[in-house]
Protein backbone atom coordinates (compact mmCIF):
# COMPACT_ATOMS: atom_id res chain seq x y z
CA UNK A 1 0.00 0.00 0.00
CA UNK A 2 2.89 2.36 0.81
CA UNK A 3 4.43 1.76 -2.62
CA UNK A 4 1.12 2.54 -4.31
CA UNK A 5 0.78 5.78 -2.34
CA UNK A 6 4.33 6.82 -3.21
CA UNK A 7 3.66 6.10 -6.88
CA UNK A 8 0.46 8.18 -6.77
CA UNK A 9 2.31 11.11 -5.19
CA UNK A 10 5.01 10.86 -7.85
CA UNK A 11 2.43 10.92 -10.65
CA UNK A 12 0.65 13.94 -9.16
CA UNK A 13 3.90 15.84 -8.73
CA UNK A 14 4.85 15.13 -12.34
CA UNK A 15 1.44 16.29 -13.56
CA UNK A 16 1.73 19.50 -11.53
CA UNK A 17 5.21 20.11 -12.94
CA UNK A 18 3.99 19.67 -16.52
CA UNK A 19 1.03 21.99 -15.86
CA UNK A 20 3.32 24.60 -14.31
CA UNK A 21 5.60 24.44 -17.35
CA UNK A 22 2.67 24.85 -19.74
CA UNK A 23 1.26 27.78 -17.73
CA UNK A 24 4.69 29.40 -17.63
CA UNK A 25 4.95 29.09 -21.41
CA UNK A 26 1.53 30.72 -21.82
CA UNK A 27 2.25 33.61 -19.44
CA UNK A 28 5.65 34.52 -20.83
CA UNK A 29 5.93 35.67 -24.47
CA UNK A 30 8.36 33.63 -26.51
CA UNK A 31 9.19 36.85 -28.36
CA UNK A 32 7.96 40.45 -28.53
CA UNK A 33 8.16 42.91 -31.44
CA UNK A 34 7.41 46.63 -31.41
CA UNK A 35 6.64 48.96 -34.31
CA UNK A 36 5.61 52.56 -34.78
CA UNK A 37 1.84 52.60 -34.39
CA UNK A 38 1.32 55.50 -36.78
CA UNK A 39 2.54 53.44 -39.74
CA UNK A 40 0.01 50.61 -39.33
CA UNK A 41 -3.34 50.59 -41.11
CA UNK A 42 -4.04 46.85 -41.30
CA UNK A 43 -3.20 43.53 -39.63
CA UNK A 44 -2.81 40.11 -41.18
CA UNK A 45 -2.30 37.26 -38.72
CA UNK A 46 -2.37 33.51 -39.24
CA UNK A 47 -1.47 30.46 -37.17
CA UNK A 48 -2.41 26.80 -37.34
CA UNK A 49 -2.59 25.80 -33.70
CA UNK A 50 -3.08 28.80 -31.44
CA UNK A 51 -5.29 31.76 -30.68
CA UNK A 52 -5.21 35.33 -32.02
CA UNK A 53 -6.04 38.47 -30.04
CA UNK A 54 -6.11 41.91 -31.65
CA UNK A 55 -6.81 44.96 -29.50
CA UNK A 56 -6.99 48.55 -30.72
CA UNK A 57 -5.37 49.95 -27.59
CA UNK A 58 -1.89 50.82 -28.85
CA UNK A 59 -0.23 54.04 -27.83
CA UNK A 60 2.77 55.21 -29.84
CA UNK A 61 3.91 51.62 -30.36
CA UNK A 62 2.19 48.61 -31.85
CA UNK A 63 3.20 45.42 -30.07
CA UNK A 64 3.12 41.77 -31.11
CA UNK A 65 3.57 39.15 -28.42
CA UNK A 66 4.13 35.55 -29.48
CA UNK A 67 3.20 32.73 -27.11
CA UNK A 68 4.41 29.19 -27.80
CA UNK A 69 3.40 26.16 -25.74
CA UNK A 70 2.72 22.46 -25.68
CA UNK A 71 1.14 20.59 -22.78
CA UNK A 72 3.57 18.48 -20.78
CA UNK A 73 6.61 19.80 -22.67
CA UNK A 74 9.53 21.62 -21.12
CA UNK A 75 10.40 25.12 -22.31
CA UNK A 76 13.64 23.81 -23.80
CA UNK A 77 11.85 21.17 -25.88
CA UNK A 78 9.32 23.73 -27.11
CA UNK A 79 12.08 26.09 -28.21
CA UNK A 80 13.99 23.36 -30.04
CA UNK A 81 10.88 22.09 -31.85
CA UNK A 82 9.91 25.63 -32.84
CA UNK A 83 13.34 26.46 -34.26
CA UNK A 84 13.59 23.21 -36.20
CA UNK A 85 10.06 22.97 -37.60
CA UNK A 86 8.41 26.41 -37.73
CA UNK A 87 8.88 29.90 -39.13
CA UNK A 88 7.45 33.01 -37.49
CA UNK A 89 7.20 36.07 -39.73
CA UNK A 90 6.53 39.37 -37.96
CA UNK A 91 7.02 42.58 -39.93
CA UNK A 92 5.41 45.79 -41.18
CA UNK A 93 5.25 46.32 -44.91
CA UNK A 94 3.19 48.83 -46.86
CA UNK A 95 1.27 49.87 -43.77
CA UNK A 96 0.29 46.28 -42.93
CA UNK A 97 1.43 44.40 -39.84
CA UNK A 98 2.09 40.73 -40.58
CA UNK A 99 2.16 38.06 -37.86
CA UNK A 100 2.30 34.62 -39.42
CA UNK A 101 3.33 31.27 -37.94
CA UNK A 102 3.61 28.20 -40.13
CA UNK A 103 5.47 24.92 -40.29
CA UNK A 104 8.54 24.63 -42.48
CA UNK A 105 7.27 21.31 -43.79
CA UNK A 106 3.91 19.61 -43.53
CA UNK A 107 3.61 18.10 -40.05
CA UNK A 108 2.32 14.58 -40.55
CA UNK A 109 2.27 13.70 -36.86
CA UNK A 110 0.88 16.48 -34.68
CA UNK A 111 1.44 14.41 -31.54
CA UNK A 112 5.17 14.54 -32.13
CA UNK A 113 5.83 18.05 -33.40
CA UNK A 114 2.65 20.12 -33.04
CA UNK A 115 2.90 23.41 -31.11
CA UNK A 116 0.37 26.01 -30.06
CA UNK A 117 1.58 29.37 -31.42
CA UNK A 118 -0.59 32.31 -30.41
CA UNK A 119 -0.45 36.04 -31.14
CA UNK A 120 -1.46 38.92 -28.91
CA UNK A 121 -1.42 42.10 -30.97
CA UNK A 122 -1.88 45.70 -29.89
CA UNK A 123 -2.54 48.20 -32.71
CA UNK A 124 -4.23 51.58 -33.28
CA UNK A 125 -8.03 51.59 -33.16
CA UNK A 126 -8.60 52.43 -36.84
CA UNK A 127 -7.10 49.27 -38.28
CA UNK A 128 -8.54 46.61 -40.58
CA UNK A 129 -7.74 42.95 -39.94
CA UNK A 130 -7.57 39.59 -41.71
CA UNK A 131 -7.14 36.78 -39.17
CA UNK A 132 -7.17 33.00 -39.41
CA UNK A 133 -6.37 30.01 -37.21
CA UNK A 134 -7.24 26.37 -37.65
CA UNK A 135 -7.22 25.41 -34.00
CA UNK A 136 -7.68 28.32 -31.62
CA UNK A 137 -9.95 31.15 -30.60
CA UNK A 138 -10.04 34.70 -31.98
CA UNK A 139 -10.66 37.79 -29.87
CA UNK A 140 -10.88 41.30 -31.32
CA UNK A 141 -11.65 44.46 -29.37
CA UNK A 142 -11.72 48.26 -29.70
CA UNK A 143 -11.31 48.34 -33.48
CA UNK A 144 -12.88 50.40 -36.27
CA UNK A 145 -12.77 49.26 -39.88
CA UNK A 146 -13.15 46.06 -41.89
CA UNK A 147 -12.55 42.91 -39.82
CA UNK A 148 -12.44 39.48 -41.47
CA UNK A 149 -11.60 36.49 -39.27
CA UNK A 150 -12.11 32.71 -39.17
CA UNK A 151 -11.20 29.67 -37.12
CA UNK A 152 -11.85 25.99 -37.69
CA UNK A 153 -12.03 24.96 -34.07
CA UNK A 154 -12.26 27.82 -31.60
CA UNK A 155 -14.56 30.52 -30.28
CA UNK A 156 -15.00 34.09 -31.52
CA UNK A 157 -15.21 37.08 -29.19
CA UNK A 158 -15.92 40.60 -30.50
CA UNK A 159 -16.04 43.62 -28.18
CA UNK A 160 -16.37 47.33 -28.95
CA UNK A 161 -15.83 46.91 -32.70
CA UNK A 162 -17.45 49.00 -35.43
CA UNK A 163 -17.39 48.70 -39.20
CA UNK A 164 -17.68 45.64 -41.41
CA UNK A 165 -17.37 42.59 -39.11
CA UNK A 166 -17.28 39.14 -40.73
CA UNK A 167 -16.40 36.13 -38.56
CA UNK A 168 -16.73 32.37 -39.03
CA UNK A 169 -15.99 29.36 -36.83
CA UNK A 170 -16.60 25.72 -37.67
CA UNK A 171 -16.83 24.44 -34.14
CA UNK A 172 -16.97 27.13 -31.49
CA UNK A 173 -19.26 29.63 -29.82
CA UNK A 174 -19.58 33.32 -30.67
CA UNK A 175 -19.93 36.29 -28.34
CA UNK A 176 -20.37 39.83 -29.66
CA UNK A 177 -20.99 42.92 -27.54
CA UNK A 178 -20.98 46.71 -27.81
CA UNK A 179 -20.39 46.55 -31.56
CA UNK A 180 -22.06 48.21 -34.53
CA UNK A 181 -22.55 48.77 -38.27
CA UNK A 182 -22.40 45.57 -40.38
CA UNK A 183 -22.07 42.39 -38.29
CA UNK A 184 -22.03 38.97 -39.98
CA UNK A 185 -21.18 36.01 -37.72
CA UNK A 186 -21.52 32.28 -38.38
CA UNK A 187 -20.75 29.05 -36.52
CA UNK A 188 -21.37 25.46 -37.55
CA UNK A 189 -21.51 23.99 -34.09
CA UNK A 190 -21.78 26.50 -31.26
CA UNK A 191 -24.05 28.99 -29.57
CA UNK A 192 -24.22 32.74 -30.24
CA UNK A 193 -24.64 35.55 -27.73
CA UNK A 194 -25.10 39.15 -28.86
CA UNK A 195 -25.73 42.14 -26.63
CA UNK A 196 -25.62 45.92 -26.86
CA UNK A 197 -25.13 45.96 -30.64
CA UNK A 198 -26.65 47.99 -33.47
CA UNK A 199 -26.76 48.03 -37.26
CA UNK A 200 -27.24 45.25 -39.78
CA UNK A 201 -26.73 42.07 -37.76
CA UNK A 202 -26.65 38.55 -39.21
CA UNK A 203 -26.24 35.65 -36.75
CA UNK A 204 -26.25 32.04 -37.94
CA UNK A 205 -25.50 28.70 -36.27
CA UNK A 206 -26.14 25.18 -37.45
CA UNK A 207 -26.13 23.54 -34.05
CA UNK A 208 -26.56 25.91 -31.12
CA UNK A 209 -28.81 28.43 -29.44
CA UNK A 210 -28.94 32.19 -30.05
CA UNK A 211 -29.40 34.73 -27.27
CA UNK A 212 -29.81 38.45 -28.02
CA UNK A 213 -30.07 41.37 -25.60
CA UNK A 214 -30.45 45.09 -26.30
CA UNK A 215 -30.01 45.08 -30.07
CA UNK A 216 -31.21 47.62 -32.60
CA UNK A 217 -31.31 47.71 -36.38
CA UNK A 218 -31.96 45.04 -38.98
CA UNK A 219 -31.40 41.66 -37.30
CA UNK A 220 -31.46 38.18 -38.88
CA UNK A 221 -30.91 35.26 -36.48
CA UNK A 222 -31.18 31.61 -37.51
CA UNK A 223 -30.27 28.20 -36.10
CA UNK A 224 -30.88 24.65 -37.24
CA UNK A 225 -30.72 23.02 -33.87
CA UNK A 226 -31.29 25.34 -30.93
CA UNK A 227 -33.54 27.87 -29.28
CA UNK A 228 -33.72 31.62 -29.94
CA UNK A 229 -34.12 34.15 -27.14
CA UNK A 230 -34.27 37.92 -27.53
CA UNK A 231 -34.81 40.72 -25.03
CA UNK A 232 -35.15 44.45 -25.74
CA UNK A 233 -34.77 44.47 -29.52
CA UNK A 234 -35.62 47.57 -31.54
CA UNK A 235 -35.94 47.41 -35.32
CA UNK A 236 -36.63 44.59 -37.75
CA UNK A 237 -36.11 41.09 -36.38
CA UNK A 238 -36.12 37.89 -38.42
CA UNK A 239 -35.69 34.75 -36.32
CA UNK A 240 -35.85 31.13 -37.40
CA UNK A 241 -35.08 27.71 -35.93
CA UNK A 242 -35.95 24.18 -37.00
CA UNK A 243 -35.25 22.54 -33.68
CA UNK A 244 -36.03 24.75 -30.70
CA UNK A 245 -38.28 27.27 -29.01
CA UNK A 246 -38.52 31.01 -29.69
CA UNK A 247 -38.78 33.56 -26.86
CA UNK A 248 -38.93 37.22 -27.90
CA UNK A 249 -39.53 39.79 -25.15
CA UNK A 250 -39.66 43.58 -25.19
CA UNK A 251 -39.62 43.85 -28.99
CA UNK A 252 -40.23 47.16 -30.75
CA UNK A 253 -40.56 47.13 -34.53
CA UNK A 254 -41.38 44.33 -36.97
CA UNK A 255 -40.96 40.57 -36.43
CA UNK A 256 -40.84 37.54 -38.72
CA UNK A 257 -40.29 34.40 -36.61
CA UNK A 258 -40.48 30.71 -37.45
CA UNK A 259 -39.89 27.41 -35.67
CA UNK A 260 -40.87 23.86 -36.49
CA UNK A 261 -39.66 22.25 -33.30
CA UNK A 262 -40.85 24.14 -30.23
CA UNK A 263 -43.16 26.67 -28.64
CA UNK A 264 -43.16 30.39 -29.40
CA UNK A 265 -43.74 33.41 -27.17
CA UNK A 266 -43.57 36.94 -28.57
CA UNK A 267 -44.10 40.06 -26.46
CA UNK A 268 -44.31 43.26 -28.52
CA UNK A 269 -43.72 46.61 -26.82
CA UNK A 270 -44.39 48.52 -30.06
CA UNK A 271 -45.25 47.33 -33.57
CA UNK A 272 -44.33 49.08 -36.80
CA UNK A 273 -45.15 47.27 -40.08
CA UNK A 274 -45.86 43.60 -39.32
CA UNK A 275 -45.69 40.59 -37.01
CA UNK A 276 -45.47 37.25 -38.82
CA UNK A 277 -45.30 34.07 -36.76
CA UNK A 278 -45.19 30.52 -38.11
CA UNK A 279 -44.96 27.50 -35.83
CA UNK A 280 -45.86 23.84 -35.44
CA UNK A 281 -46.13 24.24 -31.65
CA UNK A 282 -48.10 26.45 -29.29
CA UNK A 283 -47.83 30.18 -29.96
CA UNK A 284 -48.51 33.18 -27.75
CA UNK A 285 -48.43 36.75 -29.03
CA UNK A 286 -48.83 39.85 -26.86
CA UNK A 287 -49.60 43.18 -28.55
CA UNK A 288 -50.00 46.76 -27.28
CA UNK A 289 -53.65 47.74 -26.98
CA UNK A 290 -55.16 50.90 -28.45
CA UNK A 291 -53.49 50.41 -31.85
CA UNK A 292 -54.86 49.47 -35.26
CA UNK A 293 -54.23 45.95 -36.58
CA UNK A 294 -55.16 43.71 -39.48
CA UNK A 295 -55.49 40.27 -37.89
CA UNK A 296 -55.11 36.85 -39.49
CA UNK A 297 -54.67 34.11 -36.87
CA UNK A 298 -54.84 30.36 -37.54
CA UNK A 299 -54.46 27.37 -35.20
CA UNK A 300 -56.18 24.19 -34.05
CA UNK A 301 -57.47 26.33 -31.18
CA UNK A 302 -57.42 30.14 -31.08
CA UNK A 303 -57.86 32.20 -27.92
CA UNK A 304 -57.79 35.96 -27.34
CA UNK A 305 -58.01 38.35 -24.40
CA UNK A 306 -58.17 42.13 -24.06
CA UNK A 307 -59.22 42.68 -27.69
CA UNK A 308 -61.48 45.70 -28.24
CA UNK A 309 -63.07 47.44 -31.22
CA UNK A 310 -62.81 44.34 -33.41
CA UNK A 311 -64.60 43.88 -36.72
CA UNK A 312 -64.45 40.57 -38.49
CA UNK A 313 -64.87 36.86 -37.84
CA UNK A 314 -63.90 34.92 -34.72
CA UNK A 315 -64.04 31.14 -34.81
CA UNK A 316 -62.55 28.37 -32.69
CA UNK A 317 -59.66 27.95 -35.09
CA UNK A 318 -59.27 31.40 -36.60
CA UNK A 319 -59.55 35.13 -36.14
CA UNK A 320 -59.66 37.40 -39.16
CA UNK A 321 -60.53 41.08 -39.23
CA UNK A 322 -59.41 44.49 -37.98
CA UNK A 323 -58.80 46.06 -34.61
CA UNK A 324 -59.54 49.77 -34.53
CA UNK A 325 -59.02 51.35 -37.91
CA UNK A 326 -56.68 48.54 -38.96
CA UNK A 327 -53.04 49.03 -39.85
CA UNK A 328 -50.18 46.75 -38.80
CA UNK A 329 -50.31 43.27 -40.35
CA UNK A 330 -50.55 40.48 -37.78
CA UNK A 331 -50.22 37.00 -39.29
CA UNK A 332 -50.03 34.00 -36.94
CA UNK A 333 -50.06 30.41 -38.21
CA UNK A 334 -49.64 27.32 -36.04
CA UNK A 335 -50.79 23.72 -36.04
CA UNK A 336 -51.30 23.94 -32.26
CA UNK A 337 -52.89 26.46 -29.90
CA UNK A 338 -52.63 30.17 -30.73
CA UNK A 339 -53.09 32.74 -27.97
CA UNK A 340 -53.43 36.46 -28.68
CA UNK A 341 -53.30 39.00 -25.84
CA UNK A 342 -53.75 42.77 -25.94
CA UNK A 343 -52.09 44.53 -23.03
Amino acid sequence: MKKINLLLVSVLLSANLFTARSNEQQRTPFMTHSFSASSIRAVEAATSGGSITVNGDAGSEAIVEVYVSRDNWSTERVKQTLEENYTIDIRVEGGKLYAVAKSKNRIANWNQLGLSISFKISVPKQVASNLSTSGGSIHIAHLTGSQDFKTSGGSLTIEHVSGKIAGTTSGGSITVSNSSDNIDLKTSGGSIKANDCSGKINLKTSGGSIKMDNLSGNIDASTSGGSITANDVNGTLKAGTTGGSVRLNGISGSVDAKTSGGSMTVDMEAVSDYVKLSNSGSTHLSLPSGKGYNLKVRGNKVETSGMKDFRGNIESRSIEGTVGAGGTEIDVRTSQRASLTFK
